[in-house]
């Protein structure tokens, strides 16, 4: 009995050796001012720290409570150097896809260069810690892998808005412009011929804007961030990625290919059982008998920054409905504020969204604000200003689970033709609850396959044997120019040879036969 005894414990414990990761001390660097992509990365980190990781995080967001296993970093000056950028972001929707380009990686080289010249990340970059993997937002920061090489630790990149041109770069992850349409654009996976054309050219104008304005500012912000020696920034960003985790799945999203170390976890960040809300907003939306609108332009935009024009227009058209409306204002006041309407500069937007009498989500058509609704069932009217919203709405149209109203064409009249549609006509509700119901098919959840992932990484030691071969490629060897070249030029070579002796023949026959008859 007592050897049986021995035996199943033993057993016990050489699963566990087997399957389990030892505890790992984990650099976790997060950049950006935007609370959305903070809200995403967070999840993953302390899910790690729950599982017995030492982890540090930088960022400009530190715990209100202290974490067992958590520690941050957290950067301070970086605000007041962003706030030219994002005091309005609003402005952004007046703008032509070049330009939002451009301010987008002007935001992108601002973040990096304040994160890396934080004090309080140049001192971890100058002491002797250790850190057995980095787990790196990936948002314009090129110059932010010298961690990796620094640390000498391998990394799990993370994309909170899904993949783009800055992650499928990290790990060969081909992008057809055929059928794969480019974040900034409102294309969907089938496109017309002119739309796969505008496709291509954008995402060609979008390698010239990286090369040309981006790619010196990040070799810069690397040479002064890092001490030497270290590798040429390009040639480490080649190898310096294990892993990608994307914000995304394709169930609320386009199917496309990815290479084997990119991996979609779309929605980790998500409870999968509700929160309690507070009880005084528990009180609200249990007694809105007919049902309840939110309202949230994200943690970017302001609402308050909205034009009165078009702030007075969502009120008139809020005024007329018999719903309750729970508007994300940033403001005590709110001038001509029907009653029906509630404001708060901040809700607990995903524990809102799970109530059952929502019946309606307004937003900006971010992924997280999307990825949301889509899981709790809710349609959706957006209002893209910049970025993937854009896109994000061009999906939710073409999946029939919501509207979109471009921010210059806000009316009462346009307003209150998108609300009604959706109020009323029951097949938008239906299409986001069929979604829900797909996106909730899933073996695990997004935040456990994140954690397994990235322990996969730490057991395997950076797992070289996921990395595809793409990535030790040229650009001609990649394409195959080399080959097509030869499979062309070989023949063509043989033609013109075989051309040029005919007529050679040709000619040397004519001369012997002039000089005969002659």
């Amino acid at each position: 009995m007592k050897s049986a005894w021995l035996l199943v414990v033993g057993g016990l414990l050489a699963i566990s050796a087997f399957s389990g990761t030892e505890s790992a001390k984990i650099l976790g660097v997060f950049p950006t001012t935007a609370r959305s992509h903070y809200i995403v990365a967070s999840s993953l980190m302390k899910a790690l720290a729950k599982k017995g990781h030492e982890v540090t995080v930088i960022s400009p967001f530190p715990q209100k409570k202290p974490i067992e296993n958590f520690r941050d970093v957290t950067t301070t000056k970086i605000w007041e150097a962003v706030k030219p950028l994002t005091s309005n972001m609003l402005n952004f929707a007046q703008m032509g896809a070049l330009e939002s380009i451009k301010k987008t990686y002007a935001f992108g080289q601002t973040v990096t260069n304040e994160t890396l010249t934080d004090p309080a990340v140049t001192k971890l970059i100058n002491s002797n810690e250790k850190f057995d993997l980095i787990v790196l937002e990936i948002f314009m920061n090129d110059a932010m892998l010298g961690f990796v090489h620094h640390f000498n630790a391998p990394c799990v990149a993370m994309s909170t808005f899904g993949a783009s041109k800055w992650t499928t770069d990290l790990v060969g992850t081909p992008s057809p412009p055929s059928y794969v349409p480019n974040p900034f654009l409102s294309f969907t996976d089938h496109m017309t011929f002119k739309e796969r054309a505008l496709n291509t050219v954008m995402s060609a104008v979008e390698i010239l804007v990286e090369n040309i304005l981006d790619r010196p500012a990040q070799l810069e912000m690397y040479g002064s961030a890092f001490p030497d020696p270290k590798p040429d920034l390009y040639e480490l960003k080649k190898r310096a990625v294990s892993l990608v985790l994307l914000n995304t799945h394709f169930s609320i999203g386009y199917p496309r290919p990815y290479a084997t170390n990119m991996v979609e976890v779309g929605g980790m960040h998500i409870n999968r059982v509700a929160n309690s809300l507070p009880e005084k907003i528990q009180a609200i939306m249990d007694n809105a008998t007919e049902g309840v609108i939110y309202f949230s332009m994200g943690s970017n935009i302001q609402g308050k920054d909205m034009p009165p024009a078009k702030r007075d227009a969502f009120l008139k058209v809020f005024s007329e409905l018999k719903q309750t409306v729970l508007w994300k204002w940033e403001d005590e006041n709110l001038p001509n504020k029907p009653d029906n309407v509630v404001i708060q500069n901040w809700w607990p937007q995903d524990d809102v969204l799970a109530h059952p009498n929502v019946r309606l989500f307004i937003t900006h058509g971010g992924l997280l604000s999307s990825t949301e609704s889509l899981y709790h069932g809710v349609p959706i009217i957006g209002i893209p200003v910049f970025g993937d919203q854009h896109l994000n709405m061009a999906k939710a149209e073409r999946g029939g689970y919501g509207l979109a109203v471009a921010y210059q064409d806000i009316t009462y009249e346009r307003l209150t033709n998108a609300i009604q549609s959706i109020l009323k006509d029951p097949k938008y509700s239906e299409s986001a609850k069929a979604i829900s119901q797909r996106y909730r098919d899933q073996p695990q959840t997004p935040l456990e396959l994140a954690v397994f992932w990235v322990e996969y990484v730490i057991r395997h030691k950076g797992a070289p044997h996921i990395r595809t071969a793409s990535m030790d490629l040229g650009f001609v060897q990649y394409h195959n120019l080399d080959v097509l070249a030869m499979l062309l030029g070989v023949p063509m070579l043989i033609l013109y040879l075989l051309g040029r002796l005919i007529c050679g023949k040709k000619k040397s026959k004519k001369t012997h036969s002039s000089k005969k008859t002659n």
